[in-house]
């Protein structure tokens, strides 16, 4: 059961370093630090939101404009650690 475990909460952690990769990207892009006309920049960028995009619409849907402001990434991690610590009580 702990190898369960270990492996649920390796994949939460992965997807919450993805998460945060695909805001520093995001933000590099609007900075203008890096090109995103550059290929490889273009294909991180696309695998990074195509991973993390289906979670995240739904919640920026039922947030309010908070002027460019995107903090649903912060809102998912809150989100997938509550999970993982929720599960965690349970089993043991």
């Amino acid at each position: 059961m702990y190898s369960l475990l270990w492996l649920f909460d390796t994949l939460i952690s992965l997807y919450v370093w993805i998460l945060i990769a695909s805001a520093i990207l995001s933000w590099l892009v609007a900075f203008n630090v890096v090109n995103p006309h550059n290929q490889v920049v273009r294909s991180v960028g696309e695998f990074l939101w195509r991973i993390t995009e289906p979670v995240l619409a739904p919640i920026r849907r039922l947030l309010p404009n908070l002027g460019g402001i995107d903090v649903s990434p912060i809102i998912l991690i809150i989100g997938l650690y509550f999970i993982r610590n929720l599960v965690f009580e349970l089993v043991t």
